[in-house]
């Protein structure tokens, strides 16, 4: 089978959820950062298609279709580049905090840092690209339909109708992300990410760092909109629904159905022809040192080698390189192996367990 099953998904997600827990706290904050200008080219799109006052008028469904279709790419960049996402890191953290691999503390630590960087990084892409740049201001319909979308976002609807939504948001976006990590190759990922992302356009659910783009947009343009309202009747709302929707109901129920009562999931890494990545730089390597390489007549070996090994002519070797299978691209996976320290849980990582053993 060309893809983790989703015991195995739901492991990865637990191991990841550990690896950010670990990564330096600027890394973490610079690389949320990132994420609001990959999410903003997305939702620019978005908008510069709903600038069309006749098919707004007489084919809504039509025009909100190709916006929805158009949107995922913004996803696609960050989920292929690595990038933290506040509301993917919902799903990560809460299944690794079940899992018992972080403390709580992490959690939100994580949440925190995530969250104000997909903001900060957002607020940079709108001032400086979209506002400043003058992308919304070339004719009138593009400052009518960025108003127009927050209006409907932030002004028509009431506050548990932003937060209900916002939960079935994140629950679409979390098993988009979900199901890209079960998935082997760029293009299976590509599409598992597309297809519930565009879903939750089209019925115009809340995602909390999209509206951090959608709303501050119109309030540039024009919006009616102050930003103590923005935050009360959008941001909050969004936030929370996105916590619920990502946390509940993909990281805590997967991880009820899959990881309750398993001692330990086996995920192996280097599975023949599904090994597609260009990644990682050398060849895998276990805990011990031992050499993994393979030598292949298929598509999947790859020209590369480490810079300290060549077969005595000068000629790179030829390695069989693992594959990412995750969010985080070239990061995390060679680091996601069985018997790392991402597959401990929180006590035996600080050494809790040993010492509880030595009291027995």
């Amino acid at each position: 089978m060309d893809a983790f099953t989703a015991q195995q998904t739901i492991e990865l997600v637990s191991r990841i959820g550990t690896k950010k827990a670990h990564m330096r706290l600027d890394k973490l904050f610079f690389n949320s950062c990132m994420t609001g200008p990959l999410l903003g080219f997305g939702c620019a799109v978005l908008v510069s298609t709903n600038a069309a006052p006749w098919y707004q008028e007489n084919a809504p469904g039509l025009i909100r279709t190709i916006g929805a279709l158009m949107f995922p790419v913004g996803l696609v960049m960050i989920v292929l580049s690595g990038a933290d996402l506040f509301t993917s890191n919902v799903m990560f953290m809460t299944t690794a905090l079940l899992h018992r691999r972080v403390s709580l503390l992490d959690l939100l630590k994580i949440w925190f840092i995530s969250f104000f960087g997909n903001l900060a990084g957002t607020l940079f892409f709108v001032a400086i690209i979209t506002g400043y740049g003058g992308v919304f201001e070339e004719a009138p319909a593009y400052t009518t339909a960025a108003i127009n979308l927050a209006v409907q976002k932030c002004v028509n609807p009431q506050w548990h109708q932003i937060f209900l939504r916002a939960i079935g948001a994140n629950w679409l976006v979390c098993f988009a992300v979900f199901i890209s990590i079960s998935s082997r190759e760029v293009s299976s990922k590509i599409m598992a990410i597309w297809w519930p992302t565009a879903t939750f356009v089209a019925l115009a659910l809340d995602h909390v760092v999209a509206n951090m783009f959608f709303i501050p947009q119109a309030i540039w343009v024009g919006a009616p909109i102050s930003v103590g309202y923005y935050i009360w009747k959008s941001l909050i709302p969004t936030a929370l629904g996105n916590i619920v929707g990502g946390g509940i109901f993909v990281g805590a129920i997967y991880w009820y159905l899959y990881l309750t009562g398993e001692a330990g999931v086996a995920i192996d890494f280097n599975l023949g022809s599904l090994q597609t990545a260009m990644e990682a730089g050398g060849p895998m390597r276990d805990g011990a040192g031992t050499d993994h390489r393979r030598s292949r007549d298929d598509s999947t070996v790859i020209e590369g080698h480490d810079p300290e090994e060549y077969d005595g002519s000068g000629a790179p070797q030829r390695h069989h390189l693992p594959n990412s299978a995750g969010q985080m691209q070239s990061a995390v996976m060679r680091d996601l192996g069985d018997g790392t320290v991402y597959a401990k849980s929180y006590a035996e990582r600080n050494g809790k367990g040993e010492r509880d053993e030595e009291k027995v």
